[in-house]
């Protein structure tokens, strides 16, 4: 199992962007889709935002629909969360992963995590 590579992570005011990006250490991702998941303390791990390998299927969470945006490199090897108008309750850690369906909603693959990036929105 992998761990991925998050980087992106910064203070920033409310209102403001950011674009984190996930990467591999592999030549690809091993898997078929990917996610997004964000942690803050004292809380369960939530699933943010979901694509597949071709783009075609994304998912998003009640908290970041319209505001965020999941996409990928087209070869696999990167996926991006643009993220816009960031509120304070999107200060997490964020972390990537591969993801699977479960019913209606999108869980994480596998129990490896990298480090994670660190998110603060100030205001």
């Amino acid at each position: 199992q992998v761990r991925h590579i998050e980087s992106g992570g910064k203070l920033v005011q409310v209102g403001e962007t950011l674009r984190l990006t996930c990467g591999t250490p592999e030549r690809t991702f091993s898997w078929s889709t990917m996610g997004w998941f964000r942690q803050t303390p004292g809380k369960e791990r939530e699933t943010v935002a979901v694509i597949n390998f071709s783009g075609d299927t994304t998912y998003y969470s009640d908290s970041v629909v319209g505001r965020f945006t999941i996409s990928t490199d087209g070869a696999w090897k990167a996926v991006y969360l643009q993220m816009n108008n960031l509120k304070p309750e999107d200060t997490a850690v964020y972390y990537c992963n591969t993801a699977r369906r479960d019913g209606s909603n999108w869980r994480p693959n596998s129990d490896v995590w990298g480090q994670g990036t660190q998110v603060t929105v100030d205001g």
